[in-house]
């Protein structure tokens, strides 16, 4: 990445590209446009987001660009120029140096096209001049953990389902030095994970139901450990989804993309920490030997669930792997899912929710959001609503008796199965941008991951 959209000195031939705000445009032209201005003025330039305008010379080739910021500056809006911009090398001037490492990495976002499936030739990309004071290779594996997890959630089932996800985990635990064991089919229940393979035997050969269990770094060390649901496409099993909610379903493995991005990081920036890292790998199947509605589940933790709803399977698979986590008591356990509707309904598609008993974690980790600019909001773990997870048949079910607090309900069925880790957050997240922005495009989309790697650097680098 840094040798395709970066040169590391500032180059004479580089050409000048000036972010300006909305009622900035008169002030750049008075100091830079000489004879541009006519041609500012001509263009309807008004600095409004995302616009970039190229300034011609006088030759009739190109001499810079201005980029519209708006009003209230988006850090992403600087991808509009590696979206944009023909190819050359350029570099940033006027720029306020408390944005550009993220202006650096929004140009680096700008650049990222799923384009794995397409026979169009192979595109070039502008070059930036890195700015003064930013890290440009902690910067570069930042987004190249964000463009492997949008990369994972693009890819369709047929080229990822759960053993091919088990093929990247293990790729990303040979580079980080990390060991890795997985446990496969039947063998589930022989150790004890019944409910990650009740949601998965229905796929059959090849896409057998599996645990993936990675770990890395120095046993003494503070333990921080990951889950994330990996069910590779979800028909909604007996419960099966209508066509068009079916659509997006290869996305539903958008957790287990998270925190192997997101232990990636951890692993090349070599924290102070004791990682691990859980995905249950399904695949929600029909065949006859599919789960049902009604069907009651031993989990790994002997807690009895009564199945509400076939199409509620991420949170079954979960449950069985945050008993695994626990068992050891982890300093921090964080779970991450495409779980519920509900969660899009409460706060759209780029807030994600999350969920937390740690009152200090929760301020820490805000903080670390709005310093990187990766939005998330806690949601309560309201105890009251535990009480419609009641089952009169089990111990509990996983689902509420009713359409109301879905986000929530899940969380708390989650929260059953971990007892000894000293702090828990749940993420319910979209892990897809149904809207383009800047350095943003329709597609699998990383959330929470930049958030949660600046919190553990501060605390284990």
């Amino acid at each position: 990445m840094r040798d395709i959209l970066f040169v590391g000195e500032a180059d004479a031939a580089a050409l000048p590209v000036w972010p300006v705000a909305v009622g900035q445009v008169k002030e750049w032209c008075d100091a830079h446009a000489g004879t541009s201005a006519a041609w500012v003025e001509t263009a309807n330039f008004n600095g409004e987001a995302g616009r970039v305008l190229l300034l011609p010379n006088e030759a009739g080739g190109l001499a810079g660009a201005l980029l519209g910021i708006g009003k209230d500056v988006d850090p992403f809006i600087y991808a509009a120029l590696s979206e944009s911009l023909p190819e050359g090398t350029y570099r940033l001037v006027e720029l306020d140096p408390d944005v550009a490492e993220a202006a650096t990495l929004a140009w680096a976002l700008g650049a990222y096209h799923f384009d794995k499936y397409k026979s169009s030739e192979r595109r070039t990309y502008p070059k930036l001049v890195v700015p003064e004071g930013v890290d440009i290779e902690n910067l570069c594996e930042l987004a190249e953990a964000v463009c492997l997890t949008r990369d994972l959630v693009n890819t369709p089932t047929s080229d990822l389902g759960p053993a091919e996800l088990e093929g990247v985990a293990r790729q990303i635990a040979e580079v980080g030095g990390a060991q890795i064991t997985v446990i496969c089919g039947d063998d589930l229940l022989t150790e004890n994970y019944p409910m990650v393979h009740a949601v998965g035997r229905a796929a059959g050969a090849g896409a057998e139901p599996r645990l993936i269990d990675m770990t890395w770094g120095d046993e003494t060390a503070p333990k921080v450990t990951l889950v994330g649901k990996g069910v590779c496409f979800d028909t909604g099993g007996l419960n099966l989804k209508p066509g068009g909610s079916m659509g997006l379903m290869k996305k539903d493995m958008g957790g287990a993309a998270h925190v192997l991005a997101l232990a990636q990081l951890v692993m090349a920036a070599g924290l102070k920490l004791r990682l691990r890292v859980l995905v249950p790998a399904v695949e929600n199947a029909i065949s006859g030997n599919a789960f049902r509605p009604g069907d009651v589940l031993q989990s790994r933790k002997g807690v009895s669930v009564e199945i509400g709803n076939t199409d509620a399977e991420g949170r079954l698979v979960l449950a069985d792997a945050l008993s695994e986590a626990d068992d050891e008591a982890p300093d921090l356990l964080i779970d991450m899912a495409t779980l519920t509707g509900a969660a899009r309904v409460a706060l759209g598609p780029d807030l994600p929710p999350f969920y937390t008993d740690d009152d200090a974690f929760a301020e820490s980790l805000a903080a670390a959001a709005d310093r990187v600019t990766d939005p998330i909001w806690r949601m309560p773990l309201w105890a009251p609503y535990d009480d419609r997870l009641k089952s009169k048949i089990a111990d509990v079910n996983h689902i509420s008796d009713g359409g109301h607090a879905g986000s929530i309900t899940a969380a708390l069925f989650l929260k059953r199965f971990v007892e000894k880790a000293s702090t828990h957050v749940h993420f319910d997240i979209f892990a897809w941008n149904d809207r383009g922005k800047p350095g943003r495009p329709v597609g699998g989309e990383a959330q929470v991951i930049r958030a949660l790697f600046d919190l553990l650097k501060n605390k284990y680098g």
